[in-house]
């Protein structure tokens, strides 16, 4: 639970007849995760080593014409079938039915495509004629004449005396048709000879012209008529062809979920295939197994291939294995947290996979700073919502359920502590104690939180440092022994200093060690070198290294300092959180009496709206950053390699 999964690296060589079989047995319960065996492949051209790629590469062209139907059908892809593909399909069956259904459904959905552009034509034309559908002209009169320039169009209004100004040239006829405050339509009439002036200016004055076919005769209103009738006829053909494609759907749905889940194992069984080594008559299989499944796994390969061959190579963690999978494995329950942490990184293999710490420390920093009873309560409420699933707005969040529950939780627990509910202190008692009346006690009390959570985190990484046997990081470096003495010998006089009566501990002591810590941490390349056996001890000049010894050792007692004070702000928020909600309650008393109806609707949407999701966002990102900034920094290097299961049985992701 603290480390990921023990990982063996494994080797099969498979003979050529039990290649689905052994396949689909390494896919069984996400257990497996396959490496690329191709360069070690002997009789790469070979045909059978091209037909397995051939036979992918049409599996995958399958599939995705599949999905194009269910698409155009507007059917879901429904989920897997509940047996097991044990072969691949067959292509030369399969293809037929795939091909039948598609041609007769896109036949019907490229009519409809066709109906609805020509429709999107009518309404077009429609709208240009609907400004003038009041002028009485026939407009087959105006098209195309002989010896005229002629167009009807829209303009504004303040663009006409500018257009007829810029014709004072050229002999015109300029005839406003109807117009009001914006717009107006005109008829402009001139010589054919002078069509590319005439042109030119009505398109700097954004006269834009009626376009119509040639097949429209009659006046605005009689070809109105005649569109809006055939709109109305294009309507009725999109509708009956739209009741086609859902008999279609209706007929063909199952069959191409069925299908397409078929296809989709036989694509997914083959492109595992085409990653195998290939030999002559066998095929060479790498990759690596969760360790604890080798028994089952060599018992049931024992029972579908006797003439497969096992290697096994066992990995340790105390070397760096940045090359084997990382699968941390966890419960349902505590995948939210995972995914916290692989958020910031993906853990080592040979390091310490602090999801578990994550979910002990996450809930608790949220909760110190949003102890309360009721919002606590509406906070678990809406995480139990989310993870549910009966929110359908908020199903993307549904991984983010359980946090947001476990955060309501523990803001329950804290608000038993701190005597809060709803941001009131003086309806329960506290239990411990009452934030707004002791400030500084608990903002001193955060801080010393702070100190120890870091000190964790110092442990943790000199865990680490000892796992890989890197001696020179856990005893020199500023993450390592070194750099915890120094941290504490700092505490101690801190604490010395503003309460001598809490220290026992003489002072001298704490100096003498902060000393001898701070000179091994300001040396430690040397000291991390000279363990090590690394040659030459310094990379640089004497001089040199002296300045940046010392601004690295400035550097990290101001990241100490900073590190711990920043623990503050969980006290602060924790105060905050009930000036706010006291804020919120006199915004309510300024706009009628406590307790009224006026009241009691800014109380519920302060506390939901500004509470609730503005602070409880807040606090969420301040306890991240403390979490990852401050807690992770001190031992948490991340990039592991992700752990990715073989799998040739389609699901549907969670």
């Amino acid at each position: 639970m603290f480390f990921p999964q023990e990982m063996t690296e494994v080797e099969l060589i498979v003979p050529e007849k039990d290649l689905l079989t052994v396949t689909r047995l390494l896919s069984e319960k996400g257990l497996f995760h396959q490496a690329d065996g191709t360069y070690l492949s002997t009789d790469k051209g070979t045909p059978s080593a091209a037909s397995w790629s051939e036979k992918a590469a049409a599996y995958s062209g399958l599939e995705r014409r599949i999905q194009t139907i269910l698409q155009i059908l507007g059917a879901e892809e429904g989920r897997p079938a509940a047996q097991e593909y044990e072969t691949t399909a067959d292509l030369d069956t399969v293809r037929p039915v795939v091909e039948h259904i598609e041609h007769e459904v896109k036949l019907t959905s490229d009519k409809i495509a066709a109906q609805q552009k020509q429709l999107e034509q009518l309404e077009n034309t429609l709208r240009q004629l609907d400004p003038v559908a009041g002028i009485g002209l026939d407009i087959s009169l105006i098209r195309n004449p002989r010896y005229l320039f002629s167009t009807i169009g829209m303009m504004p209004v303040e663009n006409m005396e500018r257009l007829q100004t810029s014709l004072s040239r050229v002999p015109y006829v300029f005839l406003p048709l109807s117009q009001d405050n914006k717009r107006a339509v005109v008829w402009l009439v001139g010589g054919r000879k002078n069509a590319d002036v005439l042109e030119r200016a009505a398109r700097s004055a954004y006269l834009n012209p009626l376009v119509l076919p040639d097949n429209y005769q009659g006046t605005p209103a009689e070809i109105i008529a005649q569109l809006r009738k055939e709109i109305q006829n294009a309507h009725q053909e999109i509708a009956e062809l739209k009741k086609e494609l859902a008999r279609q759907n209706e007929v063909h749905h199952e069959q191409l979920q069925s299908l397409l889940w078929e296809v989709r194992a036989s694509r997914m069984m083959t492109d595992a295939i085409v990653r195998y080594g290939k030999m002559r008559y066998t095929y060479l299989i790498v990759g690596w197994l969760v360790s604890s499944a080798i028994p089952e796994f060599t018992r049931k390969l024992k029972l579908i291939s006797r003439g497969t061959v096992l290697e096994t190579i066992p990995t340790r963690r105390d070397e760096p294995n940045q090359e084997v999978p990382v699968s941390l494995g966890h419960r349902p329950i505590l995948r939210p947290f995972q995914m916290l942490v692989t958020t910031y990184a993906q853990p080592r293999y040979d390091e310490v996979d602090p999801t578990l710490l994550m979910t002990i420390t996450f809930p608790l920093l949220f909760g110190a700073m949003f102890g309360d009873i009721g919002h606590g309560l509406l906070l678990a409420g809406l995480g139990w919502l989310i993870s549910s699933g009966k929110l359908k707005a908020l199903r993307s969040l549904a991984s983010l359920g359980g946090l947001i529950l476990a955060c309501g939780l523990m803001s329950m627990v804290f608000g038993v502590l701190y005597g809060s509910i709803f941001g009131r202190e003086d309806i329960l008692h506290a239990v411990w104690i009452a934030p707004m009346e002791n400030i500084m006690t608990i903002l001193i009390t955060a801080i010393g939180f702070g100190g120890v959570l870091l000190s964790l985190g110092f442990l943790l990484g000199i865990f680490n440092a000892y796992r890989r046997r890197d001696w020179g990081y856990m005893l020199a470096n500023p993450k390592g022994i070194a750099g915890l003495i120094l941290y504490w010998s700092l505490l101690g006089l801190a604490v010395g200093a503003l309460a001598p009566t809490m220290m026992p501990v003489p002072s001298i002591i704490f100096i003498v060690l902060a000393a001898i810590s701070g000179f091994v941490v300001m040396l430690s390349e040397i000291f991390v070198h000279l363990i090590s056996g690394h040659r030459p001890l310094l990379s640089e000049g004497i001089g040199t290294y002296a300045v940046q010894a010392f601004f690295e050792l400035f550097e990290t007692l101001v990241s100490m300092l900073s590190n711990t004070l920043s623990y503050v702000r969980v006290g602060a928020f924790a105060v905050a959180h009930g000036f706010l909600t006291t804020a919120v309650y006199m915004i309510g008393s300024m706009f009628g009496p406590e307790y009224s109806i006026v009241w009691w609707i800014v109380a519920v949407f302060g506390n939901l709206l500004l509470v609730v999701f503005f602070e409880g966002a807040i606090v969420g990102i301040q306890t991240m950053r403390l979490e990852y900034y401050e807690f992770f920094s001190k031992f948490f290097t991340g990039g592991g390699l992700r752990f990715q299961p073989l799998t040739v049985q389609p699901e549907v992701e969670k």
